[in-house]
């Protein structure tokens, strides 16, 4: 182990737990044990894998709250958050439980004899996860690999590396064998970076900024290896006059503010149809000051601290550019906390507009008619969510075919169910998690012809 990374509570700034990085040799030796473990973990009968992922999903059941506390202490995400993210887990695994015993081929009509297909796994994935989410985005990407026959090395984030290692833990104390699911805590540079270049390992899973995305891919073009890439997102909140404009403007901070505003599907561009802006404008300032930005173990805070100083700074700095229109509060003393603070705008050139803020900060534009709005939310490298409130069926049909985007919802801000399929376009990524097709996406199709002859 090569040195030593000292994991801070957001919300105080204290030490919580000082966690050992891994070096070259121990990441080769973590693929080398996935490696090892995959003839036997491919070889049981779906049954039984089944059986183990059921058993996995009971396990993480019977320590939710505990992964929220550490999670709330680790992260800064709200006790709420928490106990979800933690459920959410559990829910994955539950659900690709169902996975290994459906995962069939075809028999395809041939002459002179039967042909066949058969989902292979492909072997050793490695899975690189963020620090916005480390409980669900660690599970979407182990649920369907290991559901698919696949053995996993999984790369939690520098800053949030606690909760990973204990649902690893847990993994092994549902009976998953040793090597299966191996957590190894590290510096990007050194265990990511490993993952794209060790030839063992056959697909890697990244969630993060689209710059590292980038890198990634093309690392992974050298030998070929199969990736799955979430990348970045600056999606729009698109308001119609003909919406309930009550509903929108209450909706509309969770949609950014939720987990301080540190999420690739936050909804950090508002568009307003102009007949309609100054009064939604009006409903949405006591919507944002009502946020309860509180000490993220208080079971009533709605809102914690940004992840670092680093992060804060960064905020701070989009802020520093432009005028701000109005915020929330936030706690003083210690921790990185950031007011939800909302910026009016009709520039689509300004950063605050452009760049993913990453943080608790929405800008709210004008628009005049359907086909400017769908331009002004399309006017971005980026196009992995968005809503549309309106009460015309045909117009938010219209609209969510035209918009650039992987993940639409209707009058709500709903982005993410495990049941249903999640990625972006553009430069938001590449594949797809989640939904009923995710196990696919780790396996190889192999296509066998039997002559009758």
């Amino acid at each position: 182990m090569s040195d030593t990374y000292t994991v801070v509570n957001p919300a105080t700034e204290q030490a919580v737990a000082d966690v050992q990085m891994a070096d070259l040799a121990a990441v080769d030796a973590a693929i080398d044990r996935a490696a090892a473990a995959l003839p036997a973990w491919r070889a049981i009968t779906p049954g039984e894998r089944a059986t183990l992922l059921r058993r996995f999903a009971s396990v993480v059941d019977a320590h939710v709250e505990e992964l929220a506390e550490l999670e709330v202490r680790n992260s800064g995400h709200t006790w709420g958050n928490a106990v979800w993210e933690a459920g959410n887990v559990r829910d994955v695994l539950n659900y690709y439980s169902a996975s290994p015993e459906r995962l069939t081929g075809h028999q395809i009509p041939v002459g002179g004899g039967v042909d066949i297909t058969f989902h292979e796994p492909l072997g050793v994935v490695g899975i690189i996860v963020p620090w916005n989410f480390p409980m669900p985005i660690a599970a979407w990407g182990f649920g369907p690999a290991l559901a698919a026959g696949n053995t996993v090395v999984l790369k939690p984030a520098e800053l949030t590396p606690l909760t990973a290692i204990r649902l690893g833990e847990l993994a092994l104390m549902a009976g998953l064998p040793e090597g299966v699911l191996t957590i190894v805590p590290g510096r990007g540079s050194i265990v990511g970076e490993r993952f794209v270049t060790h030839p063992t390992v056959r697909k890697v899973c990244f969630t993060g900024s689209t710059g590292v995305g980038k890198r990634i891919m093309a690392g992974c073009a050298d030998q070929v290896k199969r990736v799955t890439l979430e990348l970045g997102g600056k999606s729009a909140n698109i308001v119609f006059a003909d919406a309930d404009l009550a509903k929108a403007a209450a909706a509309a901070p969770s949609a950014v503010f939720d987990n301080a505003g540190q999420d690739c599907c936050a909804r950090s561009r508002i568009l307003v149809e102009r007949s309609a802006y100054d009064e939604f404008v009006s409903l949405l300032e006591p919507a944002v000051q009502g946020v309860k930005v509180l000490d993220p173990s208080d079971r009533s805070s709605e809102m914690g601290p940004l992840i670092s100083a680093a992060q804060k700074a960064t905020v701070q700095g989009y802020v520093d550019d432009v005028e701000v229109a109005f915020s929330g509060s936030r706690p003083d003393g210690p921790g990185f906390w950031f007011a939800p603070t909302v910026v009016l705008t009709d520039d689509p050139s300004e950063r605050i507009w452009r760049d993913e803020v990453f943080g608790p900060v929405v800008a709210v534009m004008p628009f005049d008619d359907e086909a400017q709005a769908v331009q002004l939310a399309n006017d971005t490298e980026f196009g992995l969510s968005g809503s549309i409130f309106t009460r015309d069926v045909g117009r938010a049909l219209r609209v969510s075919r035209a918009v650039e985007a992987g993940n639409l919802s209707i009058n709500s801000h709903s982005a993410v169910r495990y049941w249903t399929p999640f990625g972006g376009f553009k430069q938001s990524g590449l594949g797809r998690e989640l939904g009923p097709d995710a196990p696919h996406s780790f396996t190889e199709v192999k296509n066998v012809f039997i002559s009758n002859e």
